[in-house]
C-alpha cells in the first residue's frame, strides 16, 4: 500500500470498527432475550423512545450526551462505548499488522465474534447459535480467498474443535454424572476452527482451558458456579490467531536443538 494512504485506510478501518462495535451491543442486548438484532430500531431502555441517527454515532453520541439518553435523562451503561471502542481497536489493529488483506479482514471478523461471544457467555452462560454457526459459515467462505487456512483445512480444524469438546463433554458427564460440555462451547470452537485450521483450534482449547483453570476453577470449586468457558475459548482464540505460530514454534524449538 502507499505510505500516503496507509492512514486513511486505518482511519476507514477505525470507524468500521466502531460500527461494528455498536452492533456487537445490539447482538449483545438482543439476542440472549431471542430478539431480532434488526427490529425494532434502537430504543431507550428506560423510557422506550427511539434513538435518533444523530444519538447513535459511536462513542461520540454517548460522550456528546454525557452518557445519558436524551429523553428522560436516564444514565447509559458506559458498556456501550467501551464496546464500540474495543471493535474499533479490533479492526484497527487488524490494518495496522496485517494491511489490507484478507488474512487482515478475517482476523477482525474472528476476534469481533469471540469478542461478542465472551460478553454474552460471561453474563448469561449463553453462546446464541446465530453468533456460532454464522461465524462458521463466514470462516468456511473466507477459507476460499487466498491465503491460509486453505478450504480443506478450514473444514477439517471446525471437524476438530468440535470433536474434541464433543468428546470432552462426553467424558467429562461420564466421570462427574452431570453435563461437563455445553453444546454452545462445541459449535464454538467449530466456528473457531474453520477460521484458524486444525492445529488453531487445538491451540485455541488448550490455551482457554489453561486459563480457565487458573482464573476460575478456583471460584467455582468454591461457590459451585458453572464455568463460562467461551469467555475462555475466546480468549484463546485471540492469542492462537495472533500468537500462534510464534507459540508453536516456541514449544517445537524446546524439544528441537
Amino acid at each position: 500500500m502507499p505510505t500516503d494512504l496507509q492512514p486513511v485506510f486505518l482511519v476507514y478501518a477505525t470507524v468500521i470498527g466502531a460500527a461494528i462495535g455498536s452492533f456487537m451491543n445490539v447482538l449483545v442486548s438482543r439476542l440472549p432475550r431471542g430478539e431480532s438484532p434488526v427490529r425494532p430500531r434502537s430504543r431507550c431502555p428506560s423510557c422506550s423512545a427511539r434513538i435518533a441517527w444523530f444519538d447513535n454515532i459511536p462513542i461520540v453520541s454517548w460522550l456528546v450526551l454525557r452518557g445519558r439518553c436524551r429523553s428522560c435523562r436516564s444514565a447509559i451503561s458506559v458498556e456501550y462505548p467501551l464496546v464500540e471502542a474495543a471493535g474499533a481497536m479490533i479492526w484497527l489493529g487488524a490494518a495496522w499488522l496485517y494491511g489490507p488483506s484478507w488474512h487482515g479482514l478475517s482476523g477482525a471478523i474472528l476476534l469481533s465474534l469471540a469478542l461478542t461471544i465472551a460478553l454474552i457467555d460471561a453474563r448469561h452462560y449463553l453462546i446464541p447459535d446465530p453468533l456460532s454457526l454464522g461465524g462458521l459459515a463466514a470462516g468456511l467462505a473466507l477459507s476460499l480467498l487466498p491465503g491460509e487456512p486453505t478450504p480443506l483445512a478450514s473444514v477439517l480444524g471446525a471437524a476438530a474443535g468440535f470433536s474434541v469438546l464433543l468428546l470432552v463433554g462426553v467424558l467429562g458427564e461420564w466421570a462427574f454424572k452431570k453435563p461437563a460440555m455445553g453444546g454452545g462451547d462445541m459449535k464454538m470452537m467449530a466456528m473457531v476452527g474453520a477460521f484458524l485450521g486444525p492445529s488453531g483450534a487445538m491451540l485455541t482449547i488448550f490455551l482457554g482451558a489453561l486459563v480457565g483453570t487458573i482464573v476460575f476453577a478456583p471460584v467455582s470449586l468454591r461457590t459451585d458456579r458453572e464455568v463460562p468457558f467461551g469467555v475462555f475459548l475466546a480468549l484463546g482464540a485471540a492469542t492462537a490467531f495472533l500468537l500462534g505460530d510464534a507459540l508453536v514454534d516456541w514449544y517445537a524449538g524446546m524439544f528441537i536443538d
